[in-house]
C-alpha cells in the first residue's frame, strides 16, 4: 500500500527553519499541488527548482530516510517546469515514497490552511515551538492535526463480495462499503451500521484486516471483512452510492493497483487469500 515504503518515515516534530537545495518543498493551491514536470515523469520539486526569494514562508513537515519535506505557504506562479496538478496525480508518482510524502504533506497542508483562527476566541493561531500544534496567543487554546477514523468493509457471502461505486466522488472504479466512525461507536459498531445504511445488509463475524493512513481524505482507514447475516438482497442508499452488486470471486477483474487498502482487500478476496 501507499505507506509501505522501504525508507523510515519520521513524523516527530522538529524545529528546522533552514532549507538546503536538495530538500523537497510542496506547494498547494486548494486541491492542486505544484509538480516538477519533465519527460521522465512528474516529481515533487526541490528547493533548487524554485526561484530565488520564493521560499520565504515554509515549515518543516517530516522526513523520509535522509530526505526532508517542507510546506510552502507563499503563492507560486506556474512556469514551464513547475505546474499545478490535481492532488490525485500523486497516485502516479514514483518511487512510492514520493507519492506517500505528497499525500501526507497534503493532509498537513490542508489542516494548516483550514485552521487559521482559534475556534474559542477567534484570534489568529500561532505555531508551537515545542510540538506540531497551533496555539492561540490570546486564550492559550491548543489545536492538534486532525485525523478522522474510517472503516472499509468487504461484505462477503461464500465466494461472493459486495462491490460498490460512490455516488458523488470523482473515483469511479469499484470500491467497498466505507464510512466515518461516529461519536460513541466502536469500530465494529461502525462496520455494522455503515453496511446496513449503505446496502441494507446485516453482517456477522466482523474481522479486522489491516489499516492505512490516507492523506488524500485526511483519514486513517481500517479494513474489515464481514459475512452477510440473513437476507442477501441489497437495498441501495442512493445518497451515498450509485451502485452496489454481489460479484463472484472468479468474475472480479485482476487489479495491479496496490496503493490503497480498498484495492488490496479486493485483490486478497479475488485471489482467495481471504
Amino acid at each position: 500500500m501507499l505507506h509501505n515504503i522501504e525508507e523510515e518515515f519520521r513524523c516527530e516534530f522538529e524545529k528546522i527553519e533552514t532549507l538546503n537545495e536538495h530538500d523537497y518543498v510542496v506547494t498547494y493551491a486548494g486541491d492542486t499541488l505544484l509538480l516538477k514536470c519533465e519527460s521522465g515523469g512528474d516529481a515533487i520539486p526541490r528547493t533548487c527548482d524554485y526561484s530565488a526569494g520564493e521560499l520565504e514562508q515554509t515549515r518543516y513537515l517530516f522526513s523520509i530516510g535522509e530526505k526532508s519535506f517542507f510546506l510552502n505557504y507563499a503563492p507560486i506562479k506556474e512556469t514551464e517546469l513547475l505546474r499545478y496538478k490535481n492532488v490525485q496525480a500523486l497516485r502516479e508518482l514514483a518511487p512510492k515514497w514520493m507519492a506517500f510524502a505528497g499525500a501526507t504533506a497534503y493532509h498537513l497542508g490542508y489542516w494548516y490552511a483550514h485552521n487559521r483562527f482559534c475556534g474559542v476566541c477567534g484570534k489568529e493561531f500561532g505555531h508551537s515551538d515545542k510540538e506540531r500544534a497551533l496555539v492561540c496567543p490570546n486564550c492559550g487554546y491548543t489545536k492538534y492535526p486532525e485525523i478522522s477514523p474510517v472503516v472499509i468493509v468487504a461484505v462477503t457471502n461464500g465466494d461472493k463480495i459486495v462491490l460498490t461505486r460512490y455516488a458523488h466522488a470523482p473515483y469511479r472504479r469499484y470500491a467497498l462499503v466505507a464510512g466515518f466512525v461516529e461519536i460513541g461507536e466502536t469500530l465494529e459498531d461502525t462496520v455494522r451500521r455503515e453496511v446496513l445504511e449503505e446496502v441494507g445488509l446485516r453482517v456477522k463475524n466482523v474481522t479486522y484486516y489491516d489499516n492505512q493512513p490516507w492523506g488524500f481524505t485526511r483519514t486513517l482507514l481500517m479494513g474489515f471483512f464481514a459475512e452477510v447475516d440473513g437476507g442477501r438482497e441489497i437495498r441501495l442508499d442512493e445518497n451515498e452510492l450509485s451502485e452496489a452488486v454481489w460479484v463472484r470471486r472468479g468474475d472480479m477483474p485482476e487489479s495491479d493497483a496496490n496503493i490503497s487498502l480498498t484495492a488490496t482487500m479486493m485483490e486478497a478476496f479475488r485471489r482467495g487469500k481471504y
